[in-house]
């Protein structure tokens, strides 16, 4: 690589003045460099003498009914997404770096208009069939001809191809780095497996993998085990040393989360990441904790989070105006939720863009004065006099003040309140709601916030459907209001598109279901400024406030610490990953083992 490199650097010397710079690296940043250097052994938060063997059983509450993490219908089993290695992968403790994993380099010009890159000769299939350029074509032509038609959008134009069995070739219509780097993420699959399969239909059984654990043992709806490949092709990679110490990954399934809980409990499964700060307050109680038989462990987020939010359906005309948003904003009491359910363990969403420097705050500075001026006529007064934050209330839960001001901004949009109930003055219709729930899991702010509306004269229908239901309907956008999690987003990245994009509103992903031209012209610029921190940092925070004055969604909450419980048989690395819980660097400890139950080791 090193003699390829030197060739390369010859040749930009003596070429004409005008071309574009080609550089060739082992690994690419979004932003300044990637923290890891070349010649690097293993990523920081790992321990790389880690054991290798074991089990581990954890819960999942809903149902799956397929393998094809990528079909269009159908509910996918847990974790089916990592069965296929990627081209390059990410590391957990920086944002936005890419590592090579199936590939081994990249060549590319400066401008990022296309990008040839090098495969691992070593690189394998689970069946020990090479990992080839054809197979990364078929791939890339399979998700464009039966993927998802969000990618159909974002790809269109883009053609990749084999130049020999070792590089594939991505040309773009026109330069772009935040496209090429997305491409260097895609999962690989096999051309021999899929050539005469519907990509986009469900699979009854496994497909034929690449990563480090294939799917051993299964019943469709109730478990699905992963082995470890014990010959994985890639396991002494860089990336992957210290990871994926388990022999076996098991997930079992519950309809309901309370059930779970006690077969946690039980003993019948081994690990439990608790979403319910009220549940972790007062229920990891008993024997089994009080003889340090299962480990009670937290662990504060201070980076990059994600946030949950309430969702409006803004395609529906009943959420059209700003200030009926605004007002169902006012009902939604975390305060006392916060107090009286889950014990002061959430802090308010108050960002897209949760503890990072692209959140908003204060007024808008200069830089981003000049990026929001041309819209000011269009954008809320508000984003450009007042400092965005969440509706605040006295945490009673029956804040008067709030409840004025909501109906005070109904009224302003054409409602009124006739016998109790809230009448549109136009059509005379009341005001009916539906929130789309997934059964089993923690629902219980939802009955509060229902208690609210009503004080309004809203009628809000809780809908609580199976996760297969729930998941149809939220790919389709058949709701109402849905409960949503917003994933965390160090930089301002491609995945904005798919989010809030006019093009995507069909996609799953913008689950608001917003179509507004100056989301899109800011997006569509934060596209084209990628690889620039400079012109990134106003152009984020100035989304920020656009997205949240509109009111498209009702900030909830996220979590301020990650809360673990398990039993005490594993150990992990001292450092922990900044952007994931960091589960794959774990190991099973026969000694602690030894400690426990003889049916619990």
């Amino acid at each position: 690589m090193l003699l390829r490199f030197l060739t390369l650097l010859l040749c930009t010397f003596i070429a004409p003045l005008y071309a574009a710079t080609i550089q060739e690296s082992y690994a690419i940043a979004d932003l300044g460099e990637p923290k890891y250097a070349v010649n690097f052994t293993h990523y920081d938060y790992v321990n790389s003498a880690a054991s290798k063997g074991g089990k581990i059983t954890m819960a999942v509450v809903g149902t799956y009914d397929n393998f094809n993490r990528f079909a269009s219908r159908g509910n996918p089993g847990v974790n089916t997404d990592t069965l296929y290695d990627r081209l390059f992968t990410n590391s957990d403790d920086e944002p936005g770096s890419y590592y090579p994993l199936i590939a081994e380099s990249a060549r590319y010009p400066s401008d990022f208009s296309w990008m040839e890159i090098t495969l691992n000769p070593r690189a394998q299939f689970q069946d020990g069939t090479p990992i080839t350029a054809n197979d990364v074509a078929f791939t890339f032509g399979k998700f464009m001809s039966e993927g998802v038609p969000q990618f159909r959008v974002v790809y269109r134009g883009v053609n990749v191809k084999a130049l020999n069995p070792l590089t594939v070739r991505i040309d773009l219509p026109k330069p772009d780095r935040d496209l090429l780097l997305g491409l260097m993420t895609l999962p690989v699959i096999s051309q021999k497996f899929w050539q005469d399969k519907k990509f986009n239909e469900p699979l009854s059984r496994p497909p034929l993998s690449s990563g480090p654990y294939r799917v051993s043992n299964w019943k469709l709806g109730q478990f699905i085990e992963y082995s470890r490949v014990k010959n994985y092709w890639a396991a002494n990679l860089p990336v992957n040393r210290g990871r994926f110490n388990f022999d076996q990954i098991r997930y079992d399934y519950y309809l309901d989360d309370n059930v779970a809980f006690e077969a946690f409990k039980a003993g019948a499964f081994d690990l439990r990441e608790e979403s319910s700060a009220k549940k972790w307050a007062t229920q990891y109680r008993g024997r089994n904790f009080s003889n340090h038989h299962i480990v009670k462990e937290t662990t504060p987020n201070t980076a990059s989070t994600d946030t949950r939010w309430l969702a409006f359906n803004n395609e529906k005309p009943l959420f059209s105006d700003r200030r009926v948003r605004q007002a169902l904003g006012l009902a939604f009491d975390f305060e006392w939720m916060n107090k009286a359910l889950f014990y002061g363990a959430y802090q308010r969403a108050s960002s897209y863009f949760q503890n990072t420097e692209y959140a908003a705050s204060g007024l808008p500075d200069a830089d981003q004065l000049a990026l929001l001026a041309p819209y000011k006529a269009q954008l809320p007064p508000e984003l450009f006099t007042q400092k965005y934050a969440p509706p605040h209330s006295d945490g009673s839960g029956y804040d008067r003040g709030n409840l004025l001001k909501a109906l005070k901004l109904l009224k302003e949009a054409g409602w009124s309140i006739k016998n109790q109930r809230l009448i549109n003055d136009k059509t005379g219709q009341p005001f009916t709601v539906e929130l789309l729930l997934r059964g089993g899991t923690n629902n219980e702010w939802a009955l509060p916030f229902q208690h609210s509306l009503s004080r309004l004269g809203i009628s809000l229908t809780l809908r609580q459907i199976d996760s297969s239901q729930y998941l149809r309907r939220w790919r389709e956008g058949d709701y109402d209001m849905i409960s949503t999690a917003y994933l965390a987003m160090p930089t301002p990245s491609s995945s904005l598109q798919t989010s809030w994009q006019s093009e995507y509103i069909a996609s799953s992903w913008n689950t608001a279901r917003v179509k507004d031209p100056i989301v899109d012209h800011f997006v569509k610029t934060i596209m084209t400024h990628q690889g620039d921190a400079k012109a990134l940092l106003p152009l984020g925070q100035a989304l920020d406030r656009i997205l949240l004055w509109n009111a498209y969604m009702i900030p909830m909450w996220f979590n301020a610490e990650q809360r673990l419980a398990y039993w005490d048989k594993y150990s992990h690395p001292a450092i922990k990953p900044a952007y994931s819980n960091g589960l794959d660097t774990w190991w099973y400890d026969v000694n602690k083992a030894a400690r426990l139950p003889a049916d619990q080791r």
